[in-house]
């Protein structure tokens, strides 16, 4: 390591989603979104953050709706907001329905650690562990390396993929 270079280490821990929270949860959507956006060039700034909030807004409402058994939370490293994680308790299953990091705090090993507390999770309740995962996303490797199996090729944008204990 050079004189120039930094390790940072975070700590993280999760808290429950609060309403307040929207402005925040728009915010790690958008973000994920950007590099897709911004191939869009036939729309202005105001177009982009319009659709953006239209499609937050209807997966924000699916979500609610959808799973029952729903633990959702905010991310925060070192007291920071830099997430969120969405979980559904199943009888037999844990299903990850969204993890995602601001830009900041991507490409550190804190994904990758949540992840493993999750793995440990279900290793503890007996469950399996499982995710969709848009075909193209660069998390792929991470899922794979930890021992995420595709389940189910059937959809044409995301993989059904499953670990077990």
């Amino acid at each position: 390591m050079t004189a120039t270079e930094q390790t940072v280490t975070y700590q993280w821990k999760l808290r429950p989603v609060e309403t307040t929270d929207e402005p925040l949860l728009y915010t790690i959507y958008a973000s994920t979104r950007a590099e897709e956006m911004a191939l869009v060039t036939n729309w202005d700034d105001q177009q982009k953050a319009l659709f953006l909030r239209q499609q937050f807004q209807a997966q924000h409402q699916y979500y609610e709706q959808t799973y029952k058994n729903k633990e959702f939370s905010i991310i925060l490293c070192n007291g920071e907001a830099a997430g969120r994680l969405y979980l559904d308790y199943r009888p037999h299953d844990i299903r990850i329905v969204d993890i995602a990091l601001l830009p900041a705090f991507r490409n550190t090993g804190i994904g990758g650690n949540i992840l493993q507390t999750i793995l440990d999770k279900g290793t503890q309740q007996a469950k399996s562990v499982s995710i969709h995962v848009e075909r193209y996303n660069r998390a792929l490797h991470l899922y794979q390396r930890l021992g995420f199996r595709v389940i189910s090729e059937e959809n044409p944008v995301f993989y059904l993929m499953e670990w077990k204990p």
